[in-house]
């Protein structure tokens, strides 16, 4: 992970905000000690003092640091906000990453970060946005339902397409069984997107994001940039 979040040579900083259980971090985590991909957890933020998620990061001796959201229930003050900048900028982040972060971004935040904010949803976007997704499946009757990982634009669950993953609605579901199911896939498509952004092989013209060749092997060019700014809604993930 680097020591004391020094650079490792080639490899991708992120920054995860996080305000649950962090297995998604822990995904990544894992991912990242394992040699599966060029990224380096530089520090994880909370909203929510106790979150597990900052005890993970502690456990892999990454920086965990808890900034008190303020007095609003769905966003962070404005003051809460500069002070993530803050930590963020002060731990070398290049791209930021969102692990059930349960709190909304601001037009202030996504511009600093402009194409640098990814999010894990679990639902095959455009469908079922915002919270609750497997449940409004389950609801819809689909057949298939999936997890999505995408960059965080000025809507709620609206930004483009990283990478999908697709699973089957199984007879007898339930909103917990079908939740488990497509959280396994999270956990396997977040680490590859964010090592194809350290490889540099995306590219995005518009709304498309197309890869540059191969998995997301270290090497290549391209650019994962693009434009955001508004009011983003973190989105859901599964709440981890």
């Amino acid at each position: 992970m680097g020591e004391n979040g020094g650079k490792s040579v080639g490899r991708l900083r992120v920054g995860v905000l996080a305000s649950g259980r962090g297995s998604n971090l822990q995904a990544i985590i894992d991912s990242s000690l394992k040699g599966r991909i060029d990224v380096d957890v530089a520090v994880v933020v909370s909203d929510v003092e106790d979150a597990p998620a900052l005890e993970r990061a502690r456990s892999a001796g990454i920086p965990a640091v808890h900034v008190p959201p303020g007095r609003f229930r769905t966003r962070l003050t404005p003051e809460a906000e500069q002070r993530y900048v803050e930590i963020l900028d002060e731990h070398g982040v290049e791209v930021v990453v969102l692990a059930g972060f349960m709190r909304i971004l601001h037009d202030s935040f996504l511009t600093r970060y402009a194409g640098r904010v990814v999010n894990v949803h679990p639902a095959l976007l455009p469908s079922f946005p915002g919270l609750h997704g497997q449940r409004q499946a389950l609801d819809y009757g689909v057949k298939w339902t999936g997890a999505t990982v995408h960059f965080v634009d000025a809507g709620v669950d609206t930004g483009p397409v990283i990478l999908q993953a697709v699973v089957p609605v199984m007879d007898g579901d339930t909103e917990e069984t079908l939740s488990a199911r497509i959280l396994a896939q999270e956990h396997r498509i977040y680490p590859e997107a964010l090592q194809l952004i350290a490889a540099g092989r995306l590219r995005m013209e518009g709304r498309l994001v197309t890869s540059t060749g191969g998995n997301g092997d270290a090497g290549g060019d391209g650019d994962a940039g693009g434009d955001a700014g508004g009011d983003a809604g973190a989105g859901e993930g599964s709440g981890t």
